[in-house]
């Protein structure tokens, strides 16, 4: 389990923040890809990032539960792309999770952005075989015990979608998860995909696309909120597992954590959560809060945010 923070980096009662914090979209036709893994550590290096994200409060202030472990998950829809908009590492600095988790990095492992060095963290990447697409990264402060890649069939492992870090009492999991693509033609493979991933992960938390619409009446038919994926999820949810937000917050509306491009649907709020933690059972009372943070702006997701008393 990660080292517990100092009494200064503990939640602060009635505001359960670190007073050190000082501050998809759906895929369209999948292709293939191929497993490539890679571990770094460099706490010497790092780019500043300073600009950006300066007027956002990143303390959590909707609980009074004291928390002590930080875990930050973003779909970046490209990570090349992703670092060129300036604000992207002052996220990272001012959130200051202990764990990062990337979605999306659409890069190949040897042209990982060199900027891409968060101090004091260790970092895996796995990439898809096809380049541009895909691809996932995890950064953590302390270094887990264990790092897999996968899930452990190949023509879903190729495409690089996951990642699992072992801690001595948690398992964290990033996970970029596939749809069914326009027209539905992967339907199939989607539903594979979910049932392999069922009965392989033993996760404390695993990204994964929440079938929520701004009008789903009307979305039903749309790559991600079919009848099938959302029977998927009601499942997977069966086996164990809490989508932590809703357990926070069952009533609240509006709450999406991605805007399509067009229309200017961001400013419109219309848009979907796709992006949230799923926490095991038994680890529910170690809970704090579950977070979306819809004014951070880098990519069409915003990052999600959840809080653990470990």
């Amino acid at each position: 389990m990660p080292p517990k923070k100092n009494k200064e980096s503990q939640g602060t009662k009635g505001k359960g923040k670190r007073p050190a914090a000082k501050a998809s979209k759906a895929d369209d036709n999948e292709p293939k890809s191929k497993k490539v893994k890679k571990e770094s550590s460099d706490p010497e290096e790092s780019n500043d990032g300073s600009d950006g994200e300066g007027e956002i409060d990143f303390a959590c202030t909707t609980t009074d539960k004291k928390w002590n472990f930080k875990l930050s998950s973003w779909n970046v829809n490209g990570i090349r792309a992703w670092m060129k908009r300036g604000s992207t590492l002052a996220y990272v600095k001012h959130e200051d999770p202990d764990v990062f988790c990337i979605q999306e990095t659409k890069c190949q492992d040897d042209a990982i952005p060199k900027e891409v060095k968060f101090p004091g963290y260790h970092t895996y990447w796995l990439e898809a075989e096809t380049k541009g697409y895909s691809g996932v990264g995890l950064c953590s402060k302390t270094k887990p015990i264990k790092v897999s890649y996968g899930i452990g069939i190949s023509k879903h492992d190729n495409e690089g979608r996951v990642i699992t870090a072992e801690f001595e009492d948690v398992y964290v999991v990033t996970a970029y998860v596939p749809n069914s693509g326009r027209g539905l033609p992967r339907l199939g493979y989607r539903q594979g995909w979910t049932k392999t991933s069922q009965n392989t992960s033993k996760p404390l938390t695993i990204r994964n696309p929440l079938f929520y619409l701004a009008n789903p009446k009307t979305n039903t038919k749309t790559a991600g909120f079919t009848k099938e994926e959302r029977q998927g999820f009601t499942q997977f949810l069966e086996e164990g597992f809490v989508d932590s937000f809703r357990h926070f917050y069952p009533k609240k509306e509006k709450q999406y954590s991605f805007w399509s491009y067009m229309g200017n649907a961001r400013a419109k709020n219309v848009g979907w959560r796709l992006d949230y933690f799923v926490v095991s059972e038994r680890l529910v009372p170690k809970m704090c809060d579950s977070l979306i943070r819809p004014r951070v702006t880098g990519s069409d997701h915003c990052p999600v945010v959840l809080l653990l008393a470990l």
